[in-house]
């Protein structure tokens, strides 16, 4: 399987950020992430839209640019591969392949409903098939986000297992107790998403989990500076902003200065 597989490592999760647009991207590489992955809400509000609203070649296209711009692996956030179907989810996971990518992610949320466990689980299959052996799946089972129960989430994590999947994920789960039973729940790494009352990184690793990912966040910090500045700069006539500008500043000069 990939190098990318081989650094989740459960009790040594691998610390994946999620950049982006390119600069953010290289920036986070040049801090040391091993890994980054995309975030299709960041993503989205660079084009000025909200989180749903890409298509798949502007996903994939901005997936493989920030792939292109790193050193480092790089899956993709593809939401539920732009597809209902399972032939669809394979051509989605190929082009994604084909783009460059060390692995993407399939959610089992349509976008307004949770798929059936059958359909969501051949669906899976669909994606590990066309994936081959040197590009990672991550399988999602969304529910928890959408009012679902932790019961249902194993048994749909355990399906997408059975089906080849060789990352598992179930955003939402927060608590130390959800946590522990998703990771001792499955015999496959365990992305954990970073949530406001997730245990800290050094907790995770003592809870089994191989990967920690922060989705939207960082995206969404910095835009909350970039509103704060804006608030000061056309409210107040006032440059305050400018405490943390020489920080951002120094940090782009790091990453950047060896060029594109």
């Amino acid at each position: 399987m990939s190098d990318f597989l081989d650094l989740h490592r459960p009790g040594d999760p691998l610390v994946m950020p999620n950049p982006w647009d390119v600069g953010s991207a290289r920036i986070l590489a040049s801090l040391g992430a091993r890994a980054l992955a995309t975030t299709s809400s960041g993503f989205a509000a660079t084009l000025g839209r909200l989180d749903g609203s890409v298509t798949r070649d502007e996903a994939i296209g901005h997936a493989a640019a920030i792939a292109a711009a790193v050193g480092v692996p790089v899956s993709a956030d593809l939401e539920n591969c732009f597809a209902d179907d399972p032939a669809g989810v394979a051509e989605t996971v190929a082009r994604a392949k084909a783009a460059g990518l060390a692995g993407c992610s399939v959610e089992d949320w349509s976008g307004s409903e949770i798929y059936d466990v059958e359909l969501a689980t051949e669906r899976v299959a669909a994606a590990v098939e066309a994936a081959g052996e040197d590009f990672v799946i991550t399988a999602r089972a969304e529910n928890l986000l959408h009012g679902g129960d932790l019961d249902d989430t194993l048994t749909r994590l355990r399906r997408f297992q059975e089906a080849g999947a060789p990352v598992l994920f179930a955003p939402g789960a927060v608590t130390e107790e959800q946590i522990r039973a998703v990771v001792g729940g499955v015999d496959r790494p365990v992305n954990v998403l970073a949530f406001p009352g997730t245990p800290p990184v050094a907790r995770l690793a003592e809870l089994g989990a191989a990967r920690v990912s922060t989705g939207g966040a960082l995206a969404y910090a910095a835009y909350a500076a970039l509103a704060t500045a804006g608030h000061e700069l056309l409210e107040q006539g006032t440059y305050g902003y400018w405490s943390g500008a020489g920080a951002g500043r120094e940090a782009v000069t790091h990453a950047f200065a060896g060029g594109s």
